[in-house]
């Protein structure tokens, strides 16, 4: 992607917040002002425009920022190399802080099973995550995200996971960290499951990610689990919502799943606080997407 394509791609990222469809700041903050829930914004909403190097992670909270949004979820995989470079970590917490934009967590892949059968490869996960603590640590976000993945059996599975979590835990208490999972795929998926992982961990550290799209267990067969019973077993352990969006219909209500009723189910779990905007469609562009979920999770909020 050539230079002047980047800047144009980053012109229209950040336009002005005038319009049908984009609500300004002000108003946003006022909407948010009445209610326990703030919005944030998932890296991965823009994971096409940053694979194709339109934008940076470094320009990633300017532009949530230009949205009206105040909070942002990183990819580590946008930013791979730099866990342990001060420089770039002590650059991109001073873009928010000029923007005024909270590091919320940093949603971390590729580091390895947490729940590996070997215990050396469990081990060699864990040490692979300490990084991201740190960084974590250091641009002062609240959780890192990991897979809960393992083989085997469901309840040797849910065994090894927990051996592994709780070893990150451990860390992450040093460095006031949570590690937090995510119903992403295989096991994880069964709200059941995981819940009772959370329960063998038994660490204050430990909690969920509850993503309101991702209760495919095997994406080849189809076998789904019931993503509002997955909601209510995974909201008493949550230190964050994830708010996937793929479709929307002509009212701007998300066509796949209820946001009203799921979002009841997150107020009635007594949370509080950020909500993460995570737009996965096709039939709108990544800016337009996340727009129109942070638009219904917006209306939403009114009526709770």
């Amino acid at each position: 992607m050539n230079s002047t394509n980047r800047r144009n791609f980053l012109r229209t990222a950040i336009a002005a917040t005038t319009g049908t469809i984009l609500v300004s700041p002000v108003l946003a903050g006022i909407a948010e002002k009445k209610s326990p829930f703030k919005i944030s914004l998932a890296e991965w909403s823009y994971h096409k425009a940053l694979r194709a190097n339109e934008m940076t992670n470094l320009e990633f909270p300017v532009i949530a920022r230009k949205m009206g949004i105040g909070g942002v979820e990183y990819v580590n995989q946008f930013f791979k190399d730099k866990a342990k470079d001060e420089n770039y970590l002590g650059e991109l917490k001073k873009i928010c802080k000029n923007e005024g934009v909270e590091s919320v967590l940093i949603m971390c892949d590729g580091e390895g099973m947490m729940g590996h059968p070997e215990k050396a490869e469990r081990l060699k996960t864990v040490e692979n995550h300490k990084r991201w603590v740190d960084a974590a640590a250091f641009l002062g976000c609240h959780s890192i995200r990991v897979n809960a993945a393992s083989r085997g059996e469901y309840e040797e599975q849910q065994k090894l996971a927990a051996d592994g979590l709780r070893m990150l835990c451990e860390y992450g208490d040093t460095k006031k960290i949570n590690i937090i999972v995510e119903n992403h795929g295989g096991l994880s998926s069964n709200g059941n499951w995981l819940a009772g992982v959370m329960k063998m961990v038994d660490h204050k550290r430990v909690g969920t990610l509850p993503d309101f799209g991702n209760f495919y267990i095997n994406r080849k067969t189809g076998e789904e689990f019931d993503r509002y019973e997955g909601m209510e077993l995974l909201m008493p352990f949550a230190k964050g919502v994830s708010a996937k969006s793929n479709v929307f219909d002509a009212e701007g209500n998300e066509r796949n799943m209820d946001y009203y009723r799921i979002m009841r189910i997150v107020k009635d779990a007594g949370y509080k606080g950020f909500v993460g905007v995570e737009y996965e469609g096709s039939e709108l562009s990544e800016k337009e997407g996340i727009i129109a979920t942070k638009k219904l999770l917006e209306k939403v909020f009114a009526t709770l």
